[in-house]
C-alpha cells in the first residue's frame, strides 16, 4: 500500500483547498514563473475570455523583451512558453477554438525573435514551438478558419523559419488549407522568394498530390546525390510509380561526404521488393550490412532466407564482423547481437587498437563481457582511464577512478593475462605516467 506521504495528486487533495493555497503562496514566493502560472490558472477559472486576455498580455510582454536568454534562464523561458501553450490548447480551445487558434498563431509569431535571443543550445525552446505547430492543425480545423485568412499568416511564419521550427507546418495544415489554400500558399511562398527545392514548396506539392510538380523541383544535379534521390524515390513509391523510383535511385552516384547513405539503400530495397525483385533486394541488404554491420538489416536478411540457410548466413555475418576494417564497429555489433565469446576474442585480437575516446561503446561492451570474459572487459576499461588522464579531463576523473576499481575487481577472476600486464603492474605504470594528477588519485583512494 502506497504511503499517504507520497507526493501524488490524491494525497495532496486530502489536505484541502485552504492548506494547498497556503503552500502555493509559500512556494511561489520569489518565483515569477510559478506566480504567472497561478495567475493564469485563476484567469482560466473566470472563463476563456479572461484566460485569453492574460495569455495575450504575456505574449506581448515576451515580444517586447530584448534580454539574452542564457543556459540559466532557458528553463524558465521554456516553462513560460509551455504554460501559455497549455492554456491556449486547453481551456481556451475547448471554449472558443477560433480564439485559441488566433492566440496560437500569435505564439508562433514570437518564435524567431525568442530564438534569436537565446544563446547556446536552443533545442528545448525549438521543441515547444514544434509542439505548438502540431496543435495548430486540428485547432484550425475545429475553428473552421477560412483558408484565405490562414494562408498569409502561414506564409509569414514560413518566411521566418531560421531554426527550422516550422518545418512541420504545411503537413499539419494541409487539410485546413485545402486545395485552394495550398495553391495560394505556394504562390505566396514563391512571391516571397521561395525557389524550387525549398522544403516548404516540396511539402505543398506533396500535400496537393502534385507528383509532377514535386518532381519538377529537382534537376539532374540534385538527383545525382543519393540522399536526395532516396527521398524522391520514397515519394514515388508511395504513389506507386515504382519503376521511375528505381531509375532515379540507379542514376544517383554521389554520396554526401562523411554521411552514411543508408537512406538510399533502404529506398532501393523497398523499391526492389515492390517490383518483386526480391533476390536483388537481398543482395542490396547484404551489401549494406557488410559495410555498416547494421543489426536491423541483418535480421531482415536472415528472416527472408529459406529454412536452415539462415544459420550458415549468420555464421558468415559473425565472421565478417570480426574481420571488419573498423574494429570498433565490429565490437559494437558482436556485443549487441549478442555473440559475447566472439566479442571477447575480438577485443583480445585488437588489443592495441582500443581508444578511450569511444566511451559509450567501451563501457557498454565491458559491462556485457565482465561476467564471463574479465580480461576482455579489462582491456576495454583501461583505455578509458588513460584517455581521461591524458586529456586532463577533471570531470571524467570520477568515472576513470570507478573504471580502475572495476579493473581491480575483475583482476581477481583472471588466471591468464595472455601477455598483458596484471593489475598491480598496470597501476604501477599508470602511477609512473600520471602520478602528478593528484585529483585522480584522491578520487581513487
Amino acid at each position: 500500500m502506497a504511503s499517504k506521504r507520497t507526493l501524488k495528486a490524491s494525497n495532496l487533495e486530502a489536505l484541502g483547498a485552504a492548506v494547498l493555497a497556503e503552500l502555493l503562496i509559500e512556494v511561489s514566493g520569489g518565483n515569477a514563473v510559478i506566480q504567472r502560472r497561478l495567475r493564469l490558472a485563476l484567469a482560466a477559472a473566470e472563463g476563456s475570455d479572461a484566460a485569453a486576455q492574460d495569455v495575450r498580455k504575456r505574449l506581448s510582454a515576451m515580444d517586447r523583451a530584448s534580454s539574452l536568454v542564457d543556459s540559466r534562464r532557458r528553463k524558465a523561458l521554456v516553462s513560460e512558453l509551455e504554460a501559455q501553450l497549455q492554456a491556449i490548447s486547453g481551456p481556451i480551445a475547448t471554449a472558443d477554438p477560433k480564439l485559441a487558434c488566433d492566440l496560437l498563431l500569435r505564439l508562433l509569431e514570437l518564435a524567431e525573435g525568442v530564438l534569436q535571443r537565446c544563446t547556446g543550445n536552443t533545442s528545448t525552446v525549438v521543441a515547444v514551438f514544434e509542439r505548438a505547430v502540431k496543435q495548430l492543425g486540428p485547432l484550425a480545423q475545429a475553428a473552421q478558419l477560412e483558408p484565405e485568412a490562414l494562408v498569409e499568416q502561414v506564409a509569414e511564419l514560413l518566411a521566418e523559419n531560421g531554426h527550422e521550427q516550422f518545418d512541420g507546418l504545411v503537413p499539419v495544415l494541409s487539410e485546413a488549407l485545402g486545395q485552394s489554400g495550398l495553391k495560394r500558399l505556394e504562390s505566396s511562398c514563391r512571391q516571397r522568394g521561395g525557389r524550387n527545392g525549398d522544403t516548404h514548396l516540396l511539402q505543398i506539392a506533396l500535400a496537393r498530390g502534385d507528383v509532377e510538380g514535386y518532381l519538377a523541383q529537382f534537376d539532374a544535379e540534385d538527383l545525382r546525390w543519393r540522399d536526395i534521390a532516396a527521398g524522391v524515390a520514397q515519394q514515388l513509391l508511395s504513389c506507386e510509380r515504382t519503376q521511375q523510383a528505381l531509375e532515379i535511385l540507379d542514376a544517383a552516384t554521389e554520396a554526401a561526404p562523411g554521411v552514411e547513405d543508408s537512406a538510399w539503400h533502404d529506398s532501393r530495397m523497398a523499391v526492389l521488393e515492390a517490383l518483386n525483385r526480391r533476390a536483388e533486394a537481398q543482395e542490396v541488404r547484404w551489401q549494406w550490412f557488410s559495410h555498416s554491420l547494421s543489426i536491423p538489416h541483418l535480421r531482415d536478411y536472415l528472416q527472408r532466407l529459406d529454412d536452415f540457410a539462415d544459420v550458415e548466413a549468420e555464421e558468415r555475418a559473425l565472421q565478417l564482423a570480426g574481420q571488419h576494417p573498423e574494429s570498433l564497429r565490429g565490437l559494437q555489433f558482436l556485443v549487441a547481437w549478442p555473440a559475447l565469446s566472439r566479442a571477447a576474442r575480438h577485443v583480445l585480437a585488437h588489443a592495441r587498437e582500443w581508444n578511450g575516446e569511444a566511451y559509450t561503446i567501451h563501457c557498454a561492451a565491458a559491462e556485457r563481457l565482465g561476467a564471463q570474459h574479465p580480461l576482455a572487459a579489462t582491456l576495454l576499461l583501461r583505455p578509458l582511464v588513460v584517455f581521461a588522464l591524458e586529456m586532463g579531463r577533471n570531470k571524467r576523473y570520477r568515472y576513470a577512478a570507478e573504471q580502475l576499481r572495476s579493473c581491480d575487481q575483475l583482476a581477481a577472476r583472471i588466471d591468464d593475462w595472455q601477455g598483458h600486464p596484471d593489475h598491480a603492474t598496470y597501476v604501477e605504470r599508470l602511477h609512473d605516467r600520471f602520478g602528478g594528477t593528484w585529483q585522480f588519485w584522491e578520487r581513487l583512494e
